[in-house]
């Protein structure tokens, strides 16, 4: 909700970016990445993570901030490049419409693009702006929102490592709708090539969000992320389902965890992206032994052991 509200108000939005830039600034060199993970995880838990024997989640993820260094993550995480990534697993069919690749706010001419279309930060998390009547947007406030976003590098406050030598872009692609009017998000938790289970969102850019997470066989499963689950609302099973997950499983055959972000749209199947540490790995499943729970599907083996 609060997302919502702070797009709507771009001048207010622009102020909380310059104040997050700043912040980031603020990080660099002050703390060791271990220093850092740690007051992170504690912010936003109240706890302090094993990062020696971790065994929750959340602190597995930290683990991973500290000792991998897999370069194929490095591009995945970024919006642009992981396009090639799709296209070498012969996925690209599913690559949405790309409108342009813009280093500089200044590159991107609005007259040239279609009247809805979506821009991207492609080396950051929720860094986009979804325009439907592009009379609407107030052009100067968002253009300087993203000149904020180019000189912003997220690695400094989590440690998510994937994000610590960026090519700072802007990406412009084809606005997608689904028969409900949004387009829901169907987000595939994968372990070792397994996608173990899967996070629908619903009515998240409507400021009506509904999170729920479900089995490979559709069964809604008793848990939260952030916010609790809602048993009441009944989603049915997206035709392409079964599709999606042979395609959550191939995207993520490399990985020892990474979530596969795609969509349905009128039984279309199109790729998101790929998210290695979601809410920067903070342990937010309610009920929190949940943590625990998902954390024995992440086996740290050798490949990622080899590396301390």
């Amino acid at each position: 909700m609060i997302k919502q509200w702070l797009r709507k108000n771009p001048a207010t939005f622009l102020l909380v970016n310059i104040y997050h830039y700043f912040k980031g600034k603020w990080h660099i060199g002050k703390y060791t990445d271990e220093q850092a993970i740690t007051r992170y995880y504690l912010m936003k838990s109240g706890q302090i993570p094993d990062l020696n024997n971790p065994t929750k989640f959340s602190e597995k993820l930290q683990w991973l901030k500290l000792h991998d260094r897999d370069p194929l993550k490095v591009q995945c995480a970024d919006k642009f490049l992981v396009r090639e990534y799709v296209v070498k697993c012969g996925y690209e069919h599913l690559l949405n419409t790309l409108y342009g690749v813009y280093e500089t706010t200044s590159q991107i001419n609005i007259d040239e693009l279609p009247d809805k279309f979506v821009l991207k930060a492609t080396h950051g998390s929720g860094w986009n702006l979804i325009v439907k009547d592009k009379r609407t947007i107030n052009w100067f406030l968002w253009r300087l929102i993203m000149r904020v976003w180019l000189k912003q590098n997220i690695y400094w406050s989590g440690r998510e490592w994937v994000y610590k030598n960026p090519q700072p872009r802007i990406i412009a692609e084809k606005y997608l709708e689904d028969e409900t009017g949004e387009l829901r998000d169907y987000k595939f938790y994968c372990f070792n090539g397994e996608p173990r289970f899967m996070q629908l969102e619903v009515g998240r850019h409507s400021g009506t969000n509904t999170r729920n997470f479900y089995d490979m066989g559709w069964k809604l499963m008793p848990f939260g992320k952030e916010i609790p689950h809602n048993s009441q609302v009944d989603v049915p099973r997206p035709n392409a389902f079964d599709e999606m997950k042979l395609i959550a499983k191939a995207l993520s055959k490399p990985f020892s965890y990474v979530r596969v972000d795609l969509y349905q749209v009128y039984g279309k199947v199109f790729f998101g992206e790929l998210t290695f540490f979601p809410a920067g790995g903070a342990p937010d499943f309610i009920p929190a032994c949940y943590d625990e729970i998902v954390g024995n599907y992440l086996s740290l083996g050798v490949k990622e052991l080899d590396a301390t």
